[in-house]
């Protein structure tokens, strides 16, 4: 399973699908380039993390785009916004 939430809604599984798949062939193409993606999507920034051990991308059409490092572990304990 894979997840994407933009500005804190998830997307249906198979639009997340397609999305990871784009994003997957863009950073094959442009390896890091988070901020170019997020741009492609119409997005301003794209930060890959895990929420309870799925792997998500979590998109924003307003927060800023960081560099990509280490993807954060989040889990509902810690993340009540989920």
């Amino acid at each position: 399973m894979l997840s994407v939430r933009i500005d804190g809604s998830f997307l249906p599984e198979d639009d997340a699908r397609a999305f990871w798949e784009r994003f997957s062939d863009w950073m094959d193409a442009h390896p890091g380039d988070l901020g170019g993606f997020a741009h492609s999507e119409g997005l301003v920034s794209v930060h890959p993390e895990m929420h309870d051990g799925v792997p998500t991308l979590a998109c924003s059409r307003a927060a800023s785009q960081r560099p990509y490092t280490t993807a954060p572990q989040k889990d509902k304990r810690r993340d009540t916004k989920r």
